[in-house]
């Protein structure tokens, strides 16, 4: 059985791993609820019980993150992008899981050397001049070194550590498994969309392997800031780019990390924050395709208060119809008005049953908790959560880019905040938001939708016949099928058969009593012992009737009980 939910046997020794880092770190509760650790021990894999007296008293969220930390790359990637959930977990998880990082020593250069010559197809001392051997950086996926071009520029090789991409395929593997384990086991977990997660975590892993996607990255951004003096994108040299090896214009600056090293230079600190965060604004809300993970490490200031943006290996995407919704719930944000977010989070809920009600009046409690509110005082950061507990609250799951664009605006205000106390990220949100409202209703825009939605109407009309034909001819061949969801149907069939139950019980027992009666009016018949057979015969009858009765008088109460008192009326 474990074979089958795994996979190969080649996998048990990963998954045993997993299992006992888990229980070492105190969530053995986890790996029993979803039924590995019987599994792993009837394969033969003994797993060692008992968590550690350290663990036992932290919090469930510093265990988790201790425990991703140990299991490696691919789990601590898991956990920065779990991380970005806010419509899943609750903030103290995504504070914890914030903190994530993969300590790993670099890989010395010999061992690189195969992959790298592979890449170029010839010796990198024959492509490059200067070349370090020494890692500039290290990473769970890559590492960087630096390098010049025969011409003398100054570029950085970002290459991805040797064998990565078959320890991360096969912790993958693992993880869509787990992940339908999940689902199939703790039934409260399903809310969360556990499968649905693990496939996104997947793809933008797969992403960040392939660095020629994250070459396109950049690219594109580059296209988009061509125009901006203020933002500098790192050239990309696509000739020497392969999957496997990006290599990319050196820039230098400062990190946005030293503060000091910015107050030196005589950099404007208000302005840099400034300049960043209508970057990224920009990026979500007019490009729709932004940097996801905007934290210090990712952003260099440059000379006259210019900013560079590096590492484009997770990104987000918003389509023009998701962008145009984005736009009205920013601005429903911005401008504190209920119905755009209302309608917006009605869409992205989809199929799914939301009391609209109840979304409703909590989306009018959020509104007046800040209506009142000076703007300078409103923190996005901390407005965003509290939207983000609305939507966790009412099982609303977003779209992955969603989550991705709310982390995106949390970290760019704490970057912000970092250079400026007063920095607000509304004061910059609300012109932007008229912006993308004001191009919504261009003529060539309008015209443009026109078009769009004349061509989908005639689209569906065309579509008619060619619907009905199919559904008559399933319907010829007995194949038409109608699926109805009936809310609470398991519930009322549980109660329907409880009710039948005691009607039949309730049946034999008139039959019991009437029968008994009839018994014992007879004056002749059989004795046994000199007591009459058909006498002890109905006694027996009455005392089995009422017993019937007691049971089903019991049953009633009991089941009043446990639907608890009425509900008053208003």
């Amino acid at each position: 059985m474990l074979q089958a939910a795994f996979g190969t046997m080649r996998d048990l020794p990963r998954l045993h791993e997993i299992t006992s880092v888990l229980i070492r770190h105190g969530l053995g509760d986890i790996v029993q609820r979803i039924g590995v650790s019987g599994a792993l021990e009837r394969a033969g894999q003994i797993l060692q019980w008992g968590a550690s007296t350290e663990s036992l008293k932290q919090e469930p969220p510093l265990r988790m993150r201790r425990a991703l930390e140990e299991l490696g790359p691919t789990f601590v990637k898991l956990g920065q992008v779990l991380a970005t959930r806010v419509d899943v977990l609750p903030p103290d998880w995504i504070a914890e899981l914030e903190k994530l990082h993969a300590e790993v020593p670099p890989v010395p250069f010999e061992q690189l050397l195969p992959e790298l010559t592979l890449a170029l197809g010839r010796s990198p001392f024959e492509v490059f001049v200067d070349l370090d051997t020494r890692a500039y950086g290290a990473a769970s996926i890559a590492q960087v070194h630096r390098a010049k071009l025969p011409d003398g520029t100054p570029v950085v090789l970002k290459i991805r550590r040797p064998g990565i991409r078959s320890k991360v395929e096969a912790d993958l593997r693992l993880l869509r498994h787990l992940a339908e384990l999940v689902a199939s086991e703790l039934p409260e977990s399903r809310r969360y969309q556990p499968v649905e997660i693990a496939a996104q975590f997947a793809r933008s892993l797969e992403r960040e392997l392939d660095f020629t996607t994250e070459a396109g990255n950049i690219e594109r951004f580059a296209k988009n800031f061509a125009g901006d003096p203020f933002i500098v994108i790192p050239r990309v040299y696509p000739e020497w780019t392969s999957e496997t090896l990006l290599v990319q214009e050196h820039v230098p600056g400062i990190p946005a990390t030293d503060l000091a090293a910015v107050d030196a230079a005589g950099l404007d600190r208000k302005l840099l924050a400034a300049r960043g965060a209508e970057a990224i604004l920009r990026m979500i809300l007019v490009d729709g395709f932004f940097h996801a993970d905007p934290h210090p490490g990712n952003v260099f200031y440059l000379p006259d208060n210019r900013i560079a943006i590096i590492d484009f290996g997770m990104v987000g995407r918003l389509a023009p119809r998701r962008r145009r919704e984005v736009v009205d719930l920013l601005g429903g944000l911005a401008q504190m008005e209920e119905e755009p977010m209302l309608d917006v989070l009605l869409d992205w809920a989809g199929d799914a049953y939301v009391d609209e009600a109840r979304l409703a009046s909590d989306i009018n409690d959020l509104v007046f908790e800040y209506e009142a509110v000076p703007l300078r005082s409103v923190r996005i950061g901390v407005l965003i959560n509290r939207f983000a507990a609305i939507v966790r609250e009412h099982s609303i799951v977003l779209p992955a880019d969603l989550a991705l664009m709310f982390k995106a605006l949390i970290t760019m205000e704490g970057l912000g905040r970092h250079y400026d106390p007063d920095f607000q990220v509304i004061e910059h949100l609300g012109p932007l938001v008229r912006r993308a409202l004001r191009e919504r209703y261009r003529p060539d825009e309008l015209v443009r939708r026109g078009r769009s939605a004349f061509e989908e109407f005639l689209s569906g009309v065309g579509s008619i016949p060619r619907d009905v034909s199919r559904l008559l001819r399933d319907a010829r061949r007995g194949k038409a099928r109608i699926d109805l969801d009936l809310r609470r149907l398991d519930s009322f069939g549980q109660q329907l058969d409880e009710t039948v139950d005691r009607m039949t019980v309730g049946i034999m027992t008139a039959s019991l009593v009437i029968g008994s009666a009839i018994v014992m009016t007879v004056s002749d018949g059989p004795t046994l012992l000199g007591v009459p057979v058909l006498g002890a015969i109905g006694f027996a009858g009455y005392l089995l009737a009422f017993l019937n009765s007691v049971w089903v008088i019991y049953g009633i109460w009991r089941a009043r009980r446990q639907a608890g008192p009425p509900a008053e009326k208003q």
